[in-house]
């Protein structure tokens, strides 16, 4: 095992390089001042040279050849296998390109902070054109490396590429089926949705909900879902997000002081993912096999927090009396449970993604899908998007976004630093996360468990089934060992039908 353990050593320092980054990428985002921008990016781009260049060294290919044939446990060999996944990536591109993306990628996102507020379409695309020639020159060479690999299939697209690194195993043609199956049941169980719902009564919650508030009711929350306050914290950025590393997590928020409900269930969401990390199994820390296994089962766990397990009528009811006894409002009917209930099951198509219901999510993650897809391929122009988007949310939800930026395509950040790719991995989590909870429930008595308070029987199976793997198991794998079945997104159909109907 001398190869093995040479490459172990190698990248626990590479880790340790990463780690410094994650921070530093958290306290751009969360604490540092607009002013220390310009050498911030410089500091993060020098640093990611550097671990660049620490994955590429030219003597890990034949460490990883060598260690290949040494005498390895069925752990050791996953790991490697991820050793060489992460190699293999790390390689495919120049390091010149590696530091133009990274330098674009800062200066677009940091103006982005500034100009969506603004609706300053014309301001954006001056920057976002760098980030998409660059993730366009990325995705070719990347395709053209995966299209070598005689285990990969010879029709790459460069879009595929970009989706690889987020979703391995998972294809444009996969995804597109899978989509377009979603679109052909999705409008009418939306229409059929609001039209039950349309007799039901409700208030929406009002007055001034303090920032202290939402932040002590948030953390009460976080303490009922497991979260580990020893390594992790909660605060607030533009865009909510879940960063850090495993030993520390560091989650964010954002604060409507109008509107309480959005920043609570952003906080749900994000522990989920919080959970995930600080599960991840420390044997394998620092190694690429002990990192999450994909973005979409990265998104599986925040959605069963936030939908699976949040959003049900049994966490309601512990969640309306915390809301109505740190606003105090005890005695106000709007949040009672029975109101608080009918207020997180509502369906309103609406144009802000992150603020989305259940039902129509999936609409928004397909119409980004569509367009990243096809701007990566070149079918498309980024001068196009702006017309594609409003085309694609009248179509499907019936609302636009014409000369509205800040609320239609420039409302996401993943597109500043070129995270193309990345959209599936949301309504792939969903399906994911209604399976983990369908096969859940025929171990577990979920409903009693959440009423009782105690929820560690639910988070038990998640830490042996998904948390405790990491990248140990391919996905597909990983979802046959939890499940018995590949992804079955039927169980994603049924649950909002059971949910909603």
């Amino acid at each position: 095992m001398i190869y093995y353990q040479k490459l172990v050593s190698h990248f626990q320092t590479i880790n340790n390089f990463s780690h410094l980054s994650a921070i530093c990428g958290w306290d751009q985002a969360a604490m540092m001042p607009s002013g220390g921008n310009q050498a911030r990016s410089e500091a993060m781009t020098e640093l990611s040279i550097h671990i660049h260049r620490l994955s590429t060294q030219s003597e890990l290919g034949d460490w990883i050849a060598e260690a290949e044939n040494e005498s390895l446990s069925n752990t050791e060999r996953a790991s490697l296998r991820e050793i060489k996944r992460s190699w293999q990536q790390a390689t495919a591109l120049p390091e010149d390109l590696l530091k133009a993306q990274s330098l674009a990628g800062s200066k677009c996102e940091h103006a982005w902070r500034t100009q969506r507020g603004e609706n300053d379409w014309q301001g954006f695309r001056k920057n976002f054109a760098e980030v998409v020639n660059l993730s366009q020159q990325e995705a070719k060479i990347r395709a053209e490396r995966l299209s070598t690999n005689t285990a990969t299939s010879i029709n790459t697209t460069p879009y595929d590429a970009m989706l690889d690194l987020y979703e391995p195993g998972t294809s444009t043609e996969f995804l597109n089926k899978l989509f377009s199956h979603v679109k052909t049941w999705l409008p009418e169980l939306t229409q059929q949705v609001q039209q039950k719902q349309a007799s039901e009564n409700y208030q929406t919650p009002t007055g001034h909900f303090s920032i202290s508030a939402q932040k002590a009711l948030g953390k009460e929350v976080m303490t009922l879902l497991g979260f580990d306050f020893n390594h992790g914290r909660l605060d607030v950025s533009t865009h909510p997000f879940c960063g850090g590393v495993p030993s520390d997590v560091r989650m964010t928020t954002r604060y409507d002081e109008s509107d309480f409900v959005s920043a609570l269930m952003g906080t749900v969401h994000e522990t989920g993912h919080a959970r995930y990390e600080q599960g991840l199994p420390k044997s394998l820390a620092g190694l690429p096999a002990g990192n999450a296994r994909s973005m979409g089962i990265h998104e599986s766990q925040s959605l069963f927090f936030e939908m699976q397990l949040g959003r049900s009528s049994q966490f309601i009811e512990h969640l309306a009396p915390m809301a109505a006894k740190v606003f105090e409002q005890k005695d106000n009917a709007a949040f009672q449970v029975d109101n608080i209930k009918t207020l997180y099951t509502r369906v309103n198509p609406s144009l802000i993604r992150v603020d989305a219901d259940e039902i129509t999510y999936p609409a928004h993650v397909i119409l980004r899908y569509e367009i990243e897809r096809d701007l990566i391929n070149g079918e498309i122009r980024y001068q196009d998007i702006p017309e594609l988007w409003d085309q694609k949310m009248q179509e499907s939800l019936g609302l636009s976004t014409k000369d509205n930026y800040k609320d239609g395509c420039m409302q996401d950040i993943h597109w500043t630093d070129g995270a193309f790719g990345y959209f599936p991995s949301y309504t792939l989590g969903a399906m994911y996360a209604a399976q983990f909870m369908a096969t859940l429930k025929q171990k577990v008595d979920v409903d009693a468990c959440v009423q009782s308070g105690d929820l560690s029987p639910i988070f038990n199976w998640l830490a042996e089934n998904i948390w405790s793997k990491a990248s140990t198991l391919s996905t597909d794998d990983l979802v046959t060992a939890a499940t018995g079945e590949v992804l079955n997104a039927e169980h994603f159909k049924r649950h909002l039908e059971q949910r909603y109907l």
